[in-house]
């Protein structure tokens, strides 16, 4: 009977363990260093406004994916620039580009999107200097070989609302 009533102890000890002892479950820690991330998309945007205003343009397939989609605006201001480009020499045809993003959002390690508005500027068919402007909403993909995000998709409009 001694034994019976160890034996029943002894179960009840470990039937009414609360759990204090049991090891918790581990956090789900986040993997990416947002502002590490959000750095190196801002060193992209500056490289690529940097080849541009330099005229490095053999520079710029480097901030962008092989397969890039790109629709830029083609109505107001942005006529006369597109009927240009499709003259031109084969030549990149900006002087300079300032990229003004108003939301970087990283959605994971490698894929991210920027919404904000652009500055274009080029020299016209008279020779003058001409400033266009564009919102713009790109997605980034990160490049696995070497790290560095680059634009994948962009669509640009010079129509805004909200905000």
């Amino acid at each position: 009977m001694k034994k019976l009533i160890g034996l029943l102890c002894i179960i009840g000890l470990f039937s009414c363990d609360s759990g204090e002892n049991k090891p918790e479950k581990p956090e789900r820690v986040n993997s990416i260093n947002m502002e590490k991330e959000l750095a190196s998309i801002e060193e992209t945007r500056t490289n690529f406004q940097n080849a541009i205003a330099e005229k490095r343009y053999e520079d710029l397939s480097k901030y962008a994916t092989r397969d890039l989609i790109s629709l830029t605006p083609v109505c107001g201001e942005w006529e006369e620039y597109k009927k240009m480009v499709e003259d031109s020499k084969g030549l990149f045809s900006y002087d300079s580009i300032r990229m003004n993003p108003e939301e970087t959002i990283i959605l994971n390690d490698s894929i991210a999107y920027d919404f904000g508005t652009s500055t274009s500027y080029y020299t016209n068919s008279e020779g003058e200097p001409t400033e266009i402007k564009a919102s713009f909403l790109a997605i980034l993909k990160k490049d696995k070989k070497d790290g560095v995000w680059k634009l994948y998709r962009e669509v640009a409009t010079t129509n805004r609302k909200g905000r």
